[in-house]
């Protein structure tokens, strides 16, 4: 069994793109930027957001994040996405969910520019991830495409079956790994909770994909042996041997179903780790493409 170290993956693509932001910065060009908006006081979304702004700023990217109350009006915070929109300093604006229940998040995501729209949420990005255009993927299933890239792991014509049907994990990766492209071109099948029997669909899994939510919900019965197995749930269980009282694990039982994989993704320090990469990597890309 290997084990897909998304950290590791992670760094190498922090360091690649601080390598081409420093030339940047010696020709005298602008730099890329992301902006990223937030409402409200939720303890986890700030620490997702200054996760974030320390990434940017460790690769040299330029970095700014708007905090607004949680009663700002709808029409306010849309006013700040169409500023930034214009605004050529930021070549990505992310909104950090969820809202208030105030506010259409539906409406917000919309409000952005699809040139910046860097967590691939927007529907045109949506549109074009599906007719196999060059887009913003969501960076979530962007990272773990990246994974399966770096790792070397033959996709084409592999079954690739997606626990999960979430637009921000499950669809969006069910549908890059059906392009008929490099690092996918599989056969996919999507299962979720309206499934009589999940393990029927799990064991046919050359890779497995659980985005499910459920903490270790994917047993070792479930999957067949050497099969790819990524896990991109983030669960807290009740653990009183740890200071927090809780530990961390993923969809997948790791302990047992490590031991009939081929690969496998751990959690944490798995795909956890490449969201962030892969929005860096984005907002580059958004700045290659319409910021130079």
């Amino acid at each position: 069994m290997i084990l897909i170290d998304g950290k590791k993956v992670a760094a190498e693509i922090r360091s690649e793109l601080k390598e081409k932001i420093t030339l940047l910065k010696e020709e005298g060009k602008n730099v890329p930027g992301l902006v990223a908006i937030i409402v409200g006081d939720d303890p986890a979304s700030h620490i997702y957001v200054s996760s974030k702004g320390k990434a940017c700023l460790e690769i040299g990217m330029r970095t700014k994040t708007e905090i607004f109350d949680a009663d700002i009006s709808e029409g306010e915070l849309l006013e700040v996405i169409k500023y930034y929109n214009s605004n050529n300093d930021y070549h990505g604006i992310l909104v950090q969910l969820p809202l208030p229940k105030h506010i259409n998040e539906d409406l917000v995501i919309e409000t952005i520019s699809p040139r910046k729209d860097v967590d691939g949420f927007h529907p045109v990005s949506i549109g074009n991830l599906v007719i196999g255009k060059d887009t913003f993927a969501s960076c979530t299933p962007a990272g773990i495409k990246e994974l399966l890239n770096r790792y070397k792991i033959e996709t084409k014509g592999k079954h690739v079956v997606v626990v999960g049907r979430s637009n921000i994990v499950g669809k969006p990766i069910a549908n890059i790994m059906l392009q008929k492209a490099e690092g996918a071109n599989s056969v996919v099948t999507v299962v979720h909770s309206a499934a009589k029997e999940i393990s029927y669909y799990s064991k046919q899994a050359d890779i497995l994909i659980a985005a499910i939510g459920k903490a270790e919900f994917i047993k070792a019965d479930m999957v067949k042996d050497g099969v790819v197995v990524i896990d991109v749930g983030i669960n807290r269980i009740e653990d009183s041997s740890k200071t927090k009282g809780y530990r961390i694990v993923g969809d997948v039982d790791f302990a047992n179903v490590s031991k009939k994989a081929s690969f496998i993704t751990p959690v944490p320090g798995g795909v956890g780790p490449m969201t962030i990469a892969m929005l860096l990597s984005n907002t580059f890309k958004a700045y290659e493409l319409y910021g130079k």
